[in-house]
């Protein structure tokens, strides 16, 4: 495996989003819209520079080609988000999840092993699932 250059709090947020919109080997635009709309507007992001989007998703991309390549990118993650974010990117990869209005079976397993990673408690992940689902409904 190559050396990956340590990632920023934010840098983690936004690998933990690419990771699940391309958990399921498919990136839809309902998610990249989903990305774009969260980096632009929540105050975790305010001093995020956004041309730091293509180098982080090529990080992803490079680490979901190799055998382990999930587990290292799960290190870079939990190496550099501090514990007080761990449910606010549990949320963030929910919501990119729920974008499309589909969960496949990928993402729900990427988002358990999210939950697993972040050891995110099974009663503070049923509740910010039910958030996201609530605001991706439709008419």
């Amino acid at each position: 495996m190559t050396e990956q250059p340590p990632l920023s709090p934010q840098d983690a947020l936004v690998a933990l989003m690419i990771a699940v919109s391309v958990s399921d080997e498919s990136i839809r635009t309902s998610e990249l819209v989903t990305i774009e709309r969260i980096v632009d507007h929540l105050p975790v992001f305010a001093d995020f520079d956004a041309d730091r989007l293509g180098v982080v998703a090529q990080i992803v991309f490079d680490l979901m080609e190799e055998e382990d390549g999930l587990d290292a990118l799960f290190g870079l993650i939990t190496d550099a988000l501090p514990e007080h974010l761990f449910e606010t990117a549990y949320a963030l990869a929910c919501d990119v999840a729920a974008a499309d209005g589909l969960l496949r079976q990928t993402e729900l397993q990427m988002l358990q092993e999210i939950r697993y990673q972040l050891n995110i408690d099974r009663l503070h992940g049923a509740a910010i699932e039910r958030g996201a689902r609530a605001r991706h409904m439709t008419v």
